[in-house]
């Protein structure tokens, strides 16, 4: 892997962190987005709304940004070249494990965001342990489906 890509991953992580501080200054509220998200579909609009809607659209305009300025996502797969494209499983797969995300994050009370990022930095013992679960089920998603669709 090249220097490149490191340096844009110690950059993203940065601006991450930045914007999960700068809300968490400004506003007094954690950068979760599933609670940003569900805020917008669920409690009409409030004056809440605004700064959700902004901070998403901020979140969503990142890799629009980058496409433009380079042509590509970064280094997807190890080919800087590559843009990320369909989907493995197909759409209908890709929804439903939207939706099981979307369960555990209400189930969980927050998303990888709000425990991985904000939590873990306010040394919320709740995130901590959201995290690791995060974490350990992705590992063993990863690692049980590498042996029903092989290598």
């Amino acid at each position: 892997m090249e220097w490149g890509s490191y340096i844009q991953g110690a950059v993203g992580g940065l601006l991450i962190g930045l914007s999960a501080v700068t809300l968490m200054a400004t506003l007094g509220r954690i950068a979760g987005i599933s609670g940003m998200v569900s805020g917008l579909i669920f409690d009409r609009f409030t004056t809440e709304s605004a700064w959700r809607l902004a901070f998403l659209l901020g979140l969503l305009s990142g890799p629009l940004l980058m496409v433009m300025m380079n042509g590509s996502l970064g280094n997807v797969a190890g080919n800087p070249e590559a843009v990320v494209g369909e989907p493995i499983g197909g759409v209908l797969l890709m929804a439903v494990a939207g939706f099981l995300v979307g369960l555990g994050s209400g189930i969980g009370n927050g998303c990888t965001s709000g425990h991985g990022v904000c939590g873990i930095a306010r040394l919320s013992p709740r995130s901590i342990w959201a995290t690791l679960v995060f974490l350990l089920t992705g590992i063993a998603t990863v690692y049980f489906t590498g042996f029903v669709t092989g290598p």
